[in-house]
């Protein structure tokens, strides 16, 4: 469980797309994987309300009650709810590499490994995926990897791409120096096209970012680079947990093996302009959802997501 208080933005999204964002100064209490698969007996130690309250991340859904008592008088909104997927790698539940994969049925595996080997054959003799652990190697890393970083939907309409301040990349450095950062890159045609960054917190992987140039998108580079960073994991027998952290989304369901029920959202000090920005969130939301649902209903889902991505 970790507290940090900074600038918050509270996001007004449709889909992969960031409308507007409107800033408030939280503190956020995130919880981690370990806590989450604690539920309700996970120990809750909130830090210090920022000027504007609590941003909660990845909150066990059994400790909500819980939460909200520890802070009465906050307003509460913003809600996410979804299934943090993870991959379970303790040697009870996962031996290998090759045992993971047999969690899948046979066309997904099929499927898998026939994305491999298509990007490969298109990428000939360029193709190669490096690894990175030392800190000259994460340097090295960063350096090729924030370019492709600012290409990617995450960066552009999430801000949501590789982290590039100094203080980052010290913090990720000095990761690097006690052995707990693994970075991987994948590269075609003499450049970087995917990338994956896993910072190590005590025994478990935590899935910072994965991108990859939206030219190649249509190989799969990211489900490519996944597999191959996996079975190199795996093969160390360090781990026991990789964490996909809060946020649903199919790569995360795909590759996870297990699931909890996880919320995240905001408790604000009850203002009214605190009131207000929570009353036009929720009135948002509420407009998406139906516009969400009436799109699928009249099969036209599929274009607007595409719509959203460029």
């Amino acid at each position: 469980m970790a507290g940090s208080s900074d600038t918050t933005s509270i996001d007004f999204t449709i889909g992969s797309r960031r409308l507007f964002a409107v800033e408030r100064k939280l503190s956020t209490w995130s919880f981690s994987l370990k806590d989450v698969l604690a539920g309700d007996a996970a120990p809750l130690s909130p830090p210090e309300p920022g000027q504007d309250g609590l941003c909660v991340l990845s909150a066990p859904q059994s400790a909500i009650a819980a939460i909200h008592a520890r802070f009465p008088e906050h307003l509460v909104g913003g809600y996410q709810d979804y299934q943090r997927h993870y991959i379970d790698m303790r040697p009870e539940a996962c031996t290998s590499y090759e045992d993971y994969l047999a969690r899948f049925s046979s066309k997904t595996r099929s499927t898998l490994r026939r994305k491999q080997r298509k990007l490969a054959k298109e990428a000939g003799d360029s193709f190669s995926i490096t690894e990175h652990r030392m800190p000259d190697e994460v340097a090295a890393f960063f350096d090729a990897a924030l370019p492709l970083s600012a290409k990617t939907y995450q960066a552009r309409l999430l801000d949501a791409g590789l982290p590039d301040t100094p203080q980052a990349r010290a913090k990720l450095l000095e990761r690097a120096e006690e052995d707990r950062m693994r970075c991987y890159l994948l590269h075609a045609d003499g450049s970087p096209i995917a990338y994956l960054s896993l910072p190590v917190v005590d025994d478990t992987l935590v899935y910072a970012h994965l991108g990859y140039d939206p030219d190649w998108s249509r190989l799969s580079p990211g489900t490519v680079l996944q597999m191959e960073a996996l079975e190199r994991l795996f093969a160390e027998q360090r781990y026991a947990y990789f964490d996909f952290t809060e946020g649903e989304g199919a790569h995360k369901a795909m590759f996870g093996t297990d699931s909890a029920a996880c919320s995240s959202f905001v408790m604000l000090e009850p203002t009214l302009a605190n009131r207000a920005l929570l009353g036009a969130r929720a009135g948002f939301d509420n407009v998406i959802a139906k516009s969400k649902n009436l799109a699928e209903r009249s099969g036209g889902m599929a274009k607007i997501r595409s719509v959203l991505r460029t």
